[in-house]
């Protein structure tokens, strides 16, 4: 069964609500709005097993967590296609902002966060688990598609069109397109287009050599706080780095030590101990950073000390 193509305006934060939850699942959505007061618009068009929402909204924030899903299984897939302005997507351990020229595809039955601000709008194709699950090369990760070039161009192209098109849609083309649009992504999803071709790739990792160097000393440093920041999801910030020949983990750990040295060597932290240093470059224990800083230079932490006066 196939319901008609519907267009409301919402202007209550409950409204959306209630309107949200039915297309997408149950979930936490927390808004900006005051009072109750919440203006919105929202369409759709559904058939057997396929949804295709567009979305103007205001600031919101969405959670599902365990405790949704469980009372709410979807058994399906999202696909959002932005139109203008950025959202936040978090799912497992990657973290993406995503904006127009990017599409992010995430599992309706694992549990995510979404955020945007009141600028952002959006086209989210809804599909079963069926037609992407089970394939050679297939994981349930989210992944973030570069929909500028290739498949991934062909599959933002495909969703707008039908967006724009779907009240010359019967039910059963809007079925079959929707079929087709899912063998493109799992085509895209298993050949791996997420990943950005070579030229790009590498200024890919120029930003997040250069975020790296940067935030060294950031305790919380890491693959996903890498990927949030710069916009790409965890999976591929460790693909890029795989292709240079490292990983996330090992170049936090070079540039930390890389940061100490300098330290160590600076009349500036003449004042402050090993430890101290060690601790500011994100290491937590001396011990720890004693051993690793002898591995990489060959020398200890307080041979590299020596000659700097105060020290």
């Amino acid at each position: 069964m196939s319901s008609p193509d519907r267009g409301v305006a919402i202007h209550s934060a409950s409204g959306w609500d209630e309107m949200f939850k039915d297309l997408h699942g149950a979930s936490r959505i927390r808004t900006d709005a005051p009072d109750n007061r919440f203006t919105g618009r929202l369409s759709w068009h559904r058939s057997t097993g396929y949804s295709l929402a567009h979305c103007s909204d205001g600031a919101q924030q969405v959670d599902r967590q365990r405790g949704h899903i469980r009372r709410d299984p979807r058994g399906a897939f999202e696909l959002v296609v932005p139109l203008s302005g950025s959202a936040w997507v978090q799912q497992g351990s990657a973290a993406s902002e995503i904006q127009p020229g990017q599409m992010a595809l995430c599992d309706v039955d694992q549990p995510y966060a979404f955020a945007h601000r009141a600028d952002f709008t959006s086209i989210a194709f809804i599909m079963p688990e069926d037609g992407l699950v089970g394939g050679t090369g297939w994981s349930r990760e989210p992944r973030v598609f570069d929909g500028t070039t290739g498949l991934g161009r062909l599959i933002r192209q495909a969703v707008t069109t039908v967006q724009e098109e779907k009240d010359h849609f019967s039910d059963a083309m809007f079925a079959a397109t929707g079929e087709r649009l899912v063998d493109l992504i799992r085509l895209a999803s298993e050949g791996e287009t997420s990943a950005a071709p070579p030229e790009r790739r590498a200024l890919v990792e120029a930003d997040i050599r250069r975020y790296v160097r940067r935030h060294a000393g950031d305790r919380d440093l890491g693959v996903a706080t890498i990927a949030r920041e710069l916009g790409w999801s965890a999976r591929y910030v460790q693909q890029v780095l795989q292709a240079s020949g490292t990983t996330p983990r090992d170049l936090i750990r070079e540039e930390r030590l890389r940061l100490a040295r300098v330290r160590l060597s600076s009349v500036d932290w003449a004042p402050y101990s090993i430890g101290q240093i060690a601790g500011s470059c994100g290491f937590g224990s001396h011990a720890a950073f004693s051993t690793a800083f002898r591995q990489e230079f060959t020398i200890t932490p307080r041979e590299a000390r020596q000659g700097v006066p105060g020290s």
